[in-house]
């Protein structure tokens, strides 16, 4: 009797145990929290600008043969996709091939005057050494020995000169890509460094702004931009600032280049785009504090009355990082955050009491 209560007891012990792991399991689970977000990318002066520009290759080559001659084969047109290495055109070998043939009779030649002028040499040599010859004879055959072996040398160098230009007569694409531009027909005369194509690499693309004086200042390389096309209405591609010029160009506008994150296909070199520039405020003449704009239950409160934290999301870890930022002032009933935010970072908008540093998340629906 005593051991079946026991073994009952024991039972229930058990399954009481499996029930607390359960309930443990479950509130691990319930501790991944649910984050309601947005992307941060209200600037104080609420101005946007939009610049048409062009969507180019990130990486673009003129190519042209670095000999001059006949053109006599192009194997590829406008549109054409290349591959590294690829011929892509040929010149008129025979004037190159016969310049081979030459150089190659000229190290014939300087050879054999090598074998005459070193049996010369070696024969005053034993002249004067018998007494019987002279010094001058002596250093004149020496001389004329070193010099048809450094005739050798020179006709050697020509000799791989025209096999080089030999071989430069086949002309090859740079890298894997596309011909955006082809300057030649078969039977053409072209010099050397003459552009006969432009060819855009496979990949990465940029698009190419001009910004006016009154504005290049409001921008910075990294800031993120959102890329339009005329062509494709329902498409909307991120970007993000990659290089900004240092003198004007034309009409006093800066070149920009936008590099273009994770393009979808169908966009290609040569496409018209419009990018939509955030404007940062650069004096407080212009009517309104620098920075960002971020709702007020964002903000997670500091000792210092100018300052606060928020969470800001890492996509690649899903996780929060509690930032510190200050601030300056209000507007439009959203917080004015003048430091440590930037346009495109994800912050938490909900809940942020309950948040801590490196807690991770899932973004909510």
């Amino acid at each position: 009797m005593v051991q079946q209560t026991f073994s009952g007891i024991l039972g229930l012990l058990i399954i009481s145990t499996l029930v607390t792991a359960c309930e443990k399991q479950q509130e691990v689970v319930e501790d991944v929290r649910a984050l309601k977000t947005i992307t941060v990318s209200a600037p104080a002066t609420g101005q946007v600008r939009k610049f048409s520009g062009t969507v180019s290759a990130t990486d673009s080559a003129s190519v042209s043969f670095q000999v001059g001659g006949k053109v006599e084969v192009v194997d590829v047109d406008i549109g054409d996709a290349v591959k590294k290495d690829q011929i892509i055109a040929v010149l008129d070998k025979e004037p190159y091939e016969l310049d081979v043939d030459a150089a190659q009779a000229e190290v014939i030649s300087a050879q054999a005057k090598v074998v005459d002028s070193k049996a010369e040499y070696e024969r005053q040599d034993r002249v004067y050494r018998q007494g019987a010859g002279t010094k001058s004879r002596l250093d004149r055959a020496k001389y004329n020995f070193e010099a048809a072996k450094s005739t050798v040398d020179y006709s050697i160098a020509k000799l791989n000169i025209a096999k080089r230009d030999l071989r430069k007569t086949e002309l090859e694409a740079p890298y894997n890509g596309n011909v955006a531009l082809r300057l030649v027909d078969p039977g053409e005369e072209v010099t050397s460094g003459q552009k006969v194509f432009e060819i855009d690499s496979e990949g990465a693309m940029e698009v190419t702004i001009a910004v006016p004086e009154t504005t290049i200042s409001r921008i910075d390389t990294g800031t993120q931009v959102t890329l339009t096309f005329p062509s494709l209405p329902d498409r909307t591609v991120q970007g993000e600032i990659s290089y900004i010029g240092s003198a004007a160009v034309k009409s006093n506008a800066f070149p920009v280049k936008i590099g273009l994150v994770d393009a979808p296909a169908g966009i290609n070199p040569g496409m018209t785009a419009e990018a939509s520039l955030i404007l940062k405020v650069v004096s407080k003449d212009e009517g309104q504090e620098k920075g960002y704009l971020v709702p007020v239950h964002a903000l997670l409160a500091a000792k210092d009355p100018q300052q606060g934290y928020v969470f800001i999301y890492d996509p690649k870890s899903s996780m929060v990082k509690k930032t510190l930022v200050h601030t300056s002032g209000e507007q439009h009933n959203m917080v004015i955050i003048s430091d440590g935010l930037s346009a495109g970072d994800v912050i938490a908008v909900a809940g942020v009491s309950f948040l801590a540093d490196g807690m991770k998340v899932t973004l909510m629906k």
